[in-house]
């Protein structure tokens, strides 16, 4: 969320950077600027108000004292008045902070400058990418075909124990998804992160204060009696360990990382782009999150970049990185970078991570601040997260490009966590 005090400064440029995300901001932000004057305007009139009162209540002591009873009575009516003014106007100041709350929450993060305008996915910029295409025969199959084809995931029974999109890892595709989380949690421990195991399922407050809610409400799966939420990513409930926390500025950066089941509705989503493991209601993923001082974020953004980057590297995936564009950036992120990896049966990039820098935008919401040393002042840190990684497309992935006519063959990073080097059939 953006501050007011950020806005009443920079009020021209945010409503330029935000047309890169294609959103108006002008109405809005001009509402958020009259209504903060009001709230203003009131809070000075209150103290006024506040002060005469301190000072009438000082007379009427005297008064009484003095044996001016009259005086003291009729001065004591006076400060009744001025308390109903008083509340009236506090609750007046309250509607009005309401309704700020309502307007900040409607507008999105300020894009970075280095984010292209554009509408949609395919004005993304490619960064750079890695890895080689793997060379399949003419009959290679979609990881679909090969899950059936190896006993190793059962879509069918899924869909008939809860439906779409839930499906179940049987065998050597139950320990291959085993495998791929314990390595991305090493991988992650080895880079300076500390493991966490957080609930998969938040209260409102947590929504709220990483942007999930209200914007994405209806992609969440709700609990109506008990009011809570399954998490659509570790990011959620990593990050609101931190809500209302001050921290020390010598504890920064502090990283976290986590296993977690996720949950999305994907409301909307149909046809060829939901086949097998492409789009799932409930999936596996390992995410890596920071807190980290203003001035060092986007150093930080580049270092967990890099760090994912590593992870695919070594699984011997195709990949590319790609910034997004304005129209395709996240309601809560300043900066994106998403990695795509190549799913050579299905023959088109299926992406797999998004590493984010929030800057203050959920740090605002969360109350998540930092003190320099020797100094009471408190300032607002800077969040990112990054998907270290998703499994479902990873394992789409890895299992099209490394078919071949005798089975398919795990990558050497993952066999000392598997216990096997090839999926032939299960046992």
């Amino acid at each position: 969320m953006l501050s007011i005090k950020r806005i009443q400064k920079e009020a021209g440029e945010i409503i330029e950077r935000l047309k890169v995300r294609n959103f108006d901001g002008s109405e809005i932000i001009g509402q958020v600027i009259d209504q903060d004057k009001k709230r203003r305007g009131i809070l000075q009139d209150t103290e006024k108000k506040k002060a005469e009162l301190n000072r009438l209540s000082t007379d009427i002591g005297n008064l009484f004292r003095e044996k001016k009873n009259d005086e003291a009575k009729q001065t004591k009516e006076k400060t009744g008045k001025l308390k109903e003014e008083i509340k009236k106007l506090d609750k007046e100041v309250g509607e009005i902070e309401n309704k700020l709350n309502d307007l900040l929450i409607q507008i999105p993060n300020i894009p970075h400058s280095s984010v292209p305008a554009g509408n949609s996915e395919g004005d993304n910029e490619e960064i750079r990418t890695g890895g080689e295409f793997p060379e399949l025969p003419g009959d290679a199959l979609p990881h679909w075909e090969l899950a059936v084809k190896y006993d190793i995931i059962d879509f069918e029974l899924g869909n008939k124990i809860t439906g779409a999109g839930f499906p179940v890892y049987k065998g050597k595709g139950a320990k291959l998804q085993r495998a791929l989380i314990n390595f991305f949690l090493d991988e992650g421990t080895k880079a300076g992160y500390l493991e966490v195991q957080p609930p998969v399922v938040v209260n409102e407050d947590s929504g709220y204060g990483t942007g999930q809610l209200p914007d994405k409400d209806g992609q969440m799966y709700y609990i109506q009696t008990d009011n809570l939420y399954l998490i659509p990513t570790a990011e959620v409930p990593v990050t609101n360990m931190y809500r209302n926390v001050i921290l020390d500025a010598e504890e920064l950066p502090v990283k976290n990382i986590a296993y977690t089941l996720c949950f999305r509705r994907e409301a909307g989503s149909y046809g060829k782009d939901v086949r097998g493991l492409n789009r799932l209601h409930q999936f596996d993923k390992v995410e890596i999150v920071q807190i980290q001082h203003p001035g060092k974020s986007y150093e930080t953004l580049e270092e967990m970049t890099v760090h994912i980057e590593g992870l695919v590297q070594k699984l011997g995936l195709p990949y590319r990185i790609m910034r997004l564009c304005g129209g395709d950036l996240s309601f809560t992120s300043a900066l994106t970078y998403d990695f795509e990896v190549f799913s050579a049966a299905q023959k088109k990039w299926l992406e797999v991570s998004s590493v984010s820098n929030f800057e203050s935008f959920q740090s605002n919401r969360l109350k998540l601040r930092y003190k320099e040393k020797g100094e009471k002042k408190t300032n607002i840190a800077h969040t990112l997260n990054g998907s270290a990684l998703a499994l479902p497309r990873i394992l789409a992935a890895l299992l099209e490009n490394n078919q071949t006519p005798g089975g398919i063959m795990i990558p050497e990073i993952l066999r000392p966590y598997t216990g096997f080097d090839i999926i032939t059939r299960n046992p």
